[in-house]
């Protein structure tokens, strides 16, 4: 049924559950309506068994061997028309007005004399026909005598019958009309749904100008919102990456060009920086600027490979890995001063990795410092604080909090992954980082 529209699949579910309803209601109502019309029977013949007893006490005189005896009143009759009675006498005398069998009064004879309470219902048959009858204790003409009322079943049968057919005529109708209102219910619901698949499949084919509106409060009208949501992103994250590439492949180019025109230059004799060496080392420092921006291109990738596997986690020393570090960047300016402060610190998880964030972040600090940069590592109460500080300018207060993000320009006008890296490294670790400016200089703060 999954493979059928979500309309089709709502008036099913309708339909069925409606039907099965009604396929219930078929062998249970008929069931319900017996057990209601014997007790409603019971109450009949035990009402009529009353009008002869208070018959009893007004006839007295009346000649009760006639068939008359049992009244004529058209009151009567039409409250008791189908109760019939039999008077049993001690001294084994039977009055009745109507035939039944022998088995049947004999049947009633022991019954009557084995009974206790004054008044006992019973079922039984007579000439195949099932029969429901009160046996009642009482006076008869001043003796005393067992008073026998009886009803067949073909009266209750024909209630319960003529009834069921009513309540089956109802119920077949109720379903006739209850399957247009689902099909126009099923059609309300899936329309929305049916729309979102259209404008989902626009954000699939990049034709994201069209506004995802959806005018309803329910589960629906949050799926709505969550897609529109979805659609602002996808539109901001192609604006600053188109904006990013374009960046990029400038800075790409450049390199690349200086490269190429210094080499032609050193091959035709001439050397743009005055000698030979200085000019390979215009060659060599845009080499390696060229080959970092590849790499951190490169890194991205891996990252967005490794977000869907599971990270190796290994225990280490992160603040011997700190100082290994430091090690191989501090002579990039001999004319900083580096201040450590590092507990000695554990952590688990992907070494390689977090030697990248130090690099990246060390890189950082010296391309902005002017004096000074200090590295502190503590433990707090619940969690363990890195900080990196240098004596640099102040981020600008628009970009701070977008300083981490994927294809945003960072502060002084700089294009780069480096940061965006570093972030994507530590969400992957449960870790954050957040830049701040202090009174002097910029700190980034990591909890692990």
């Amino acid at each position: 049924m999954k493979n059928y529209p979500l309309s089709i699949q709502i008036w099913i579910v309708i339909a069925i559950i409606t039907l099965s309803i009604s396929i219930l209601l078929a062998f249970i109502l008929p069931s319900a309506l017996r057990s209601f019309f014997t007790e409603e029977i019971y109450e009949t013949i035990r009402a009529a068994q009353d009008l002869v007893f208070n018959q009893f006490e007004g006839n007295v005189y009346r000649d009760y061997i006639g068939p008359n005896f049992f009244g004529t009143d058209e009151e009567i009759l039409n409250n008791i028309r189908t109760v019939r009675h039999i008077i049993i006498y001690d001294n084994n005398k039977v009055i009745l007005n109507t035939s039944i069998t022998m088995d049947f009064l004999e049947k009633v004879k022991n019954q009557a004399l084995a009974q206790k309470a004054v008044s006992q219902e019973y079922s039984g048959k007579i000439n195949d026909e099932n029969v429901f009858y009160i046996i009642s204790k009482g006076k008869a003409l001043g003796y005393d005598a067992f008073f026998v009322s009886y009803m067949g079943d073909s009266y209750r049968e024909d209630l319960v019958k003529t009834l069921f057919k009513k309540l089956i005529s109802v119920v077949i109708i109720v379903l006739l009309f209850s399957w247009l209102p689902a099909i126009l219910l099923s059609k309300y619901l899936s329309k929305p749904l049916v729309d979102l698949e259209r404008k989902v499949e626009k954000l699939a084919n990049n034709q994201w100008k069209e506004p995802i509106i959806i005018d309803r409060k329910d589960e629906i009208g949050r799926l709505g919102s969550s897609i529109e949501y979805l659609r602002k992103q996808l539109i901001r994250q192609d604006e600053a990456e188109q904006s990013f590439l374009q960046h990029v492949s400038h800075e790409l180019k450049t390199p690349v060009m200086v490269i190429q025109s210094y080499a032609e230059a050193i091959k035709d004799g001439i050397y743009p920086m005055g000698n030979l060496e200085l000019s390979l080392n215009v060659i060599t420092d845009e080499s390696k600027r060229l080959e970092k921006k590849i790499k951190d291109l490169l890194y991205i990738n891996k990252l967005n490979y490794l977000s869907s596997h599971n990270i190796e986690k290994v225990k280490f020393s992160l603040d011997g890995l700190i100082r290994h570090v430091v090690d191989r960047f501090n002579w990039h300016k001999p004319n900083i001063h580096w201040q450590l402060e590092l507990e000695p610190i554990s952590i688990e998880g992907d070494q390689d990795q977090w030697r990248v964030v130090i690099e990246n972040l060390l890189d950082n600090q010296i391309r902005y410092a002017e004096k000074e940069i200090l590295i502190s590592l503590k433990n707090t109460d619940k969690k363990t604080i890195l900080r990196f500080w240098n004596d640099g300018p102040p981020i600008e207060e628009k970009l701070a909090k977008t300083l981490f993000h994927k294809f945003n320009k960072g502060y002084k006008g700089e294009f780069g992954l480096g940061l965006a890296i570093v972030h994507r490294i530590l969400i992957s670790h449960g870790s954050k980082i957040y830049a701040k400016n202090e009174e002097k200089g910029v700190s980034f703060y990591i909890e692990i």
